[in-house]
């Protein structure tokens, strides 16, 4: 290959390195800037998934059981209607739930136990009431609020919040100051449901889910009927766990937070950016030390006009004639044959055909075979008789790099003319070029074209 050509290869890789780093560091900043460009540790969360892939990278189904304690009263202290001793019972609840996004979804729920509470200081009247909830089903909106956060891209804790519309049955029994009971028939009726607690990603699949539900129930609920727009209130602490239906091997959509599967591929395509980039790098600085083997052996140190790797005599003084391989030709003694006209025949063109059909190199380099000497020398002998001019036109097939193989057909040029040279053909005239693959004679496709193709052409005048 040229000094040319490398550099023009070399200036390629610079000019890619530098779109790469200029296409890393805007990556960078963009990623720095959300406060995200660390690396996710913990991906099973986000394995096979996508930013802003579909649904069906996800398991998006689940169910949860959990049981707690139902009373009355609440920790914001408001609707108790006088019943402010604490009568805890329990209470269980299960519910399915369709994941639409990881930060939102629809659960339908199950509720199920009874309430009751009592006054402290009652003179008359209701004293005390239980409230049978054989059962409960609630439609809500639930948001996971830590699906939302750059600050914890996978955090293992998830904030949440529900809010829903359902149906309450219950059986309300009362018992006044003196020990009277009375029973009101079952009856159903609108409630809605407020949920919020945290859940905890224990494995892949599976949540611990502790939270806290207020429950706006209809005023006949403790048996005391308030004003128009006065409602019962009653309050559910729990814990349980929540499980993702589906094929285990997708990530469970709850558990998944969208930024750190956008951070995990951009973690991704940097460390592919960067490693292109290192490639480029490491390559440019191979062609440099290419180009820099190839300038020291076509360097000619003595300026004899012999390359320093073909210069078998060094360091030749200044003015002294030279042959092929760098040493002082013979001294002449007086003896000058004037051709007056260089007439190439067909004994001449022969001579050549016959070399150029034994010249053979050892495999991949541009070392002449013994067997082709005896041709070669017919040749040197026929440019000092007839003073012929020579030209010298090494070919190669299109197998491997094209720098290697205009090397190798440089070279092979340059070694037929060391040779000839070195049997006292005139230098001056001989002329080495190599094309490489560029001039086929015959299809590469084929092992018989590929063998026409790698040859030295020689051309009298």
């Amino acid at each position: 290959m040229s000094n040319r050509s490398f550099e023009t290869q070399i200036n390629k890789n610079n000019m890619e390195i530098k779109n790469l780093r200029n296409l890393t560091l805007a990556l960078a900043l963009g990623l720095t800037s959300t406060g995200a460009f660390a690396q996710i540790t913990n991906t099973a969360t986000i394995d096979g998934t996508t930013p802003f892939g579909s649904s069906e990278e996800y398991r998006t189904w689940s169910v949860g059981v959990n049981a707690g304690v139902l009373n009355q009263t609440n920790i914001f202290g408001f609707n108790r209607a006088g019943f402010n001793k604490l009568n805890h019972e329990v209470g269980y609840s299960a519910y399915i739930k369709k994941h639409l996004t990881p930060s939102f979804g629809l659960k339908a729920q199950y509720l199920g136990g009874k309430v009751g509470g009592s006054m402290k200081n009652a003179t008359a009247g209701i004293n005390e009431f239980e409230a049978k909830t054989p059962w409960s089903a609630a439609l809500s909106a639930e948001w996971t609020l830590g699906n939302t956060s750059w600050r914890f891209a996978n955090g293992i804790v998830k904030p949440y919040f529900a809010i829903g519309l359902g149906a309450l049955n219950f059986e309300t029994t009362t018992t006044d100051v003196g020990g009277a009971s009375h029973k009101n028939d079952a009856t159903t009726k609108l409630y809605v449901p407020a949920d919020a607690g945290f859940k905890f990603a224990i494995t892949k699949g599976i949540n611990l889910d502790l939270g806290y539900q207020l429950n706006w129930a209809n005023q006949r609920f403790d048996g005391v009927m308030g004003g128009q727009y006065k409602n019962d209130l009653f309050s559910y602490a729990h814990a349980g766990i929540e499980v993702a239906l589906g094929n285990k091997e997708k990530p469970f959509m709850n558990n998944s937070n969208p930024v750190a599967a956008f951070v995990n591929d951009a973690n991704k395509k940097y460390d592919a950016i960067k490693a292109e980039r290192d490639a480029l790098v490491a390559s440019n600085a191979q062609l440099k030390q290419q180009l820099n083997e190839i300038a020291a052996d076509l360097r000619d140190d003595d300026g004899d006009g012999v390359a320093n790797k073909f210069d078998k005599c060094p360091n030749t003084p200044a003015g002294v004639k030279v042959d092929g391989s760098g040493c002082p030709l013979p001294e002449m003694k007086n003896e000058t044959k004037v051709i007056e006209k260089i007439i190439v025949t067909e004994e001449d063109k022969k001579v050549v055909d016959e070399a150029i059909k034994n010249l053979e190199f050892d495999l991949g380099k541009a070392t002449i075979r013994s067997t082709s000497f005896e041709s070669l020398n017919r040749v040197a002998s026929l440019l000092i008789e007839k003073n012929f001019s020579l030209k010298l036109a090494g070919h190669t097939d299109n197998t491997g790099s094209l720098q290697t193989n205009l090397r190798l057909s440089k070279e092979r040029a340059e070694s037929v003319k060391a040779y000839l040279v070195s049997k006292g053909a005139n230098a001056s005239r001989i002329e080495a070029v190599g094309y490489g693959p560029n001039q086929p004679i015959a299809t590469n496709a084929t092992a018989e074209g590929r063998q026409q193709n790698r040859r030295v052409e020689f051309t009298l005048f």
